[in-house]
């Protein structure tokens, strides 16, 4: 005959199994979170997220009635000692065309580093239908000390942009692609009061 003391614990037991699977159920959605939010976003183009891999041309005639100015920003980071540049802030292209623009990237420091730019397209609608089919942000870079490097975004407005969307603009943020950087930037000294 079970006892009233032992259907206690039998149904804390209970509880406490249920309350642990409860939890581990939580941090499992919580680490699965934002890579199925990144995955969203890339779908459906909020947040104006935009792919991390070349994407085929669109075979499409070129809309020669229409113009689509692309501006290009370019953001630093405190933690990489890079500057980035554009060969120029906006580009007036056609839907359907293959455009093609210069970035600069230059290492201000001493010693090489790592670093990687990631875009971001603003409307985020926009980046549905903006392909870019070789671009650097693809990759990280590494830059020798003071080395200057010139690479290519090579990019594809396609035909099916709403026709009230007249403007992107395109933002490349710098970061470091380790912490390494950080030291360089602020001139951390070591023991020995030699710059690191």
């Amino acid at each position: 005959m079970v006892t009233h003391r032992h259907a206690q614990r039998i149904a804390v037991k209970r509880t406490v199994i249920r309350s642990v699977a409860a939890l581990i159920g939580m941090f499992a959605f919580a680490f699965a979170l934002v890579p199925l939010y990144d995955v969203f976003c890339q779908v459906t183009g909020l947040n104006g997220k935009v792919s991390n891999s070349a994407q085929q041309i669109a075979h499409q005639s070129v809309d020669e009635d229409r113009y689509v100015t692309v501006q290009f920003i370019t953001r630093g980071s405190a933690g990489l000692p890079w500057q980035m540049s554009v060969a120029n802030h906006q580009l007036r292209v056609n839907p359907g065309e293959i455009s093609e623009i210069n970035f600069t990237f230059m290492n201000h420091s001493d010693k090489e580093s790592l670093g990687r730019a990631v875009p971001s397209v603003s409307p985020s609608e926009a980046s549905q239908y903006l392909r870019k089919i070789n671009c650097f942000c693809f990759d990280e870079q590494k830059l020798n000390a003071n080395q200057k490097l010139m690479l290519p975004l090579v990019f594809q407005v396609v035909r099916e942009l709403p026709k009230d969307i007249n403007t992107i603009t395109l933002v490349y943020t710098l970061y470091p692609v380790n912490g390494k950087e950080i030291s360089l930037v602020h001139g951390s000294r070591d023991k020995k009061g030699d710059t690191i």
